[in-house]
Formats: structure tokens, C-alpha cells, sequence
């Protein structure tokens, strides 16, 4: 772990959203934790003049084993302990990290928000069975855009992360998908969109808890 390069990270990130002049949600990179020996998995977030605007660590921790794979992360990992609460250009926002993307609850207690975004590198395994259920899930019941990018392809390691990085409707509609490999996904995030689904099919206000 090198503070020296994860500062030099955060000015890049910065930097690029200056020069791009987008908000940029960056990450996740390693952080400083309280627990020696281990890390904070982080969300940094840049606002179009390059200002960080929001933080968020990692919740919830992978662990799997299984047809020859194990994954322990809090082996290596200290779990965040506050749920965020963003909001960019005017628009509330949910996000998370990864494995959180399996606990709607954690998006529940994010509650308003109009989109939510996922960086993530599920294993090809678990995300070929559930990585595009899940996403879809998140969508229509939260009747929210989702935005989720993800590793794909073969690692020096031997791991195998399962890509699909795609976009979303409220409706849980794909509107754009990468298989695997660098690339871009990009779709119109439509108000108009959101609110219909959300007036002709009113679940949100319809919840009990």
C-alpha cells in the first residue's frame, strides 16, 4: 500500500474531471484504515471543476468459495460504516461498491434517489449467474436509472471478472452494454422517463417500511 501513489490517483482523477468538465466518480482505490494491515476500498467523487464532493467506502465485504475459487476480502479490507448520501448536479443519487449491489436494503436506506451507480469486478462465475439480475432488480425497484461498470476479461492472476458494464432504465430495460474489454456505454438518463414509470406504477410510495 503507497499513500504517495493513491494521492497522486486522487489528483488524476480530479484533474480529469476538471479537464472533461463531467463529475467523475472515480475508483475504487485503496485507502488509509484504521485497522493495521488492512484498507479502505473507496469511491471518490469529483465535481466538473475538479472538487471532490463525496466519499464513500466499501460496506459490504465479498466472500466466496467454490468450484476453485475463494475470495475473503476482509482478509485485507476494513467495511465502511456510513451510508452515503450524494447528490450531483442537482440529482440524488445512490451508489455503491461491488458486492453491495446483492443487499437492497443498503439502497433502500439511500432512499430518494434517481440514480445509482456501481463500479464493480464481479468473478465471471457469480456474475454470469447474477450480475445482470441483480442490476435489473436494483432498477425496477427502486425505479431508478442504474449505472454499472465493470471489469471483464482474463487477469495476470488467472482470475476471470465478468464485464458487462451497462446502463439501465427504471423500467429495467437495457439501454447499453460493453461485454467485456475498454470501451464506453452511454444512454439519455430521461426525467421524463423516470417519472412516468414511477406515477403510472407508484411502488415507491406504495412501501410500508
Amino acid at each position: 500500500f503507497s499513500e504517495t501513489r493513491c494521492a497522486r490517483f486522487q489528483t488524476t482523477l480530479s484533474e480529469t474531471a476538471a479537464e472533461c468538465g463531467v463529475v467523475l466518480f472515480g475508483g475504487t482505490i485503496p485507502l488509509p484504515s484504521p485497522d493495521e494491515g488492512k484498507v479502505m476500498n473507496t469511491m471518490l467523487v469529483y465535481d466538473r471543476d475538479g472538487t471532490q464532493i463525496g466519499l464513500y467506502h466499501k460496506m459490504h465485504l465479498f466472500g466466496f468459495s467454490g468450484l476453485g475459487e475463494r475470495y475473503a476480502e476482509a482478509d485485507t479490507i476494513s467495511a465502511g460504516g456510513d451510508v452515503p448520501k450524494l447528490t450531483a448536479d442537482g440529482v440524488p443519487l445512490a451508489v455503491g461498491v461491488c458486492y453491495d449491489l446483492r443487499f437492497p436494503e443498503f439502497f433502500r436506506a439511500q432512499q430518494p434517489f434517481d440514480v445509482l451507480l456501481l463500479p464493480a469486478a464481479f468473478t465471471y462465475t457469480t456474475g454470469k449467474a447474477h450480475w445482470e439480475l441483480l442490476l435489473r432488480a436494483r432498477a425496477v425497484e427502486n425505479q431508478c436509472y442504474v449505472i454499472a461498470s465493470a471489469q471483464g476479461g482474463e487477469h495476470e492472476s488467472g482470475r476471470r471478472t465478468f464485464g458487462h458494464s451497462m446502463i439501465i432504465d427504471p423500467w429495467g430495460e437495457i439501454l447499453d452494454v460493453l461485454p467485456e474489454g475498454e470501451g464506453i456505454v452511454i444512454a439519455d438518463l430521461d426525467g421524463t422517463r423516470l417519472q412516468s414509470v414511477r406515477t403510472r406504477l407508484p411502488a415507491l410510495k406504495h412501501r410500508l417500511l
